[in-house]
């Protein structure tokens, strides 16, 4: 009985996508960049970081509305990630899989993570395809 407990206790505490590959596309000067790389780490993603002078162009190329440019890029299981998003919503994104081509939180809000030291209060992310941009959630 005490090793189930342990067992189901173990699976509580281990992120639903521990081990997932992120690649982090950002500015070698930029600070925030790397502090949400960081932060993806710490909830269990495997992070590679490459050194990127153009993230707006890569952005861009991969379908992120320009009006939702933010300070880094992110791949992840078949997604575009762009900016300071929450893991939790990563997460939900990677078990729900929508038909999207990712999600972007526009601009560098101060209560995201990577900006802050969690995400606090509400942030709207947007979904975008090439049909458009719709929100995705609002958490």
């Amino acid at each position: 009985m005490k090793k189930l407990a342990l067992t189901l206790a173990l699976l509580a505490a281990t992120p639903a996508f521990a081990g997932e590959a992120i690649t982090v596309f950002r500015d070698p000067s930029c600070g925030c960049c790397s502090a949400w790389a960081e932060y993806m780490q710490e909830k269990g993603y495997d992070v590679t970081i490459v050194e990127e002078t153009d993230v707006a162009a890569r952005a861009i190329a991969a379908g992120v509305p320009e009006r939702g440019l933010s300070c880094h890029h992110a791949e992840v299981g078949g997604y575009g990630v762009h900016g300071h998003i929450p893991a939790e919503i990563i997460d939900r994104l990677l078990a729900e899989r929508p038909a999207i081509t990712g999600l972007v939180l526009p601009g560098m809000p101060q209560n995201s993570p990577g900006m802050s030291p969690d995400k606090v209060g509400t942030l709207k992310v947007y979904s975008y395809a090439p049909e458009g941009v719709a929100v995705y959630s609002n958490e």
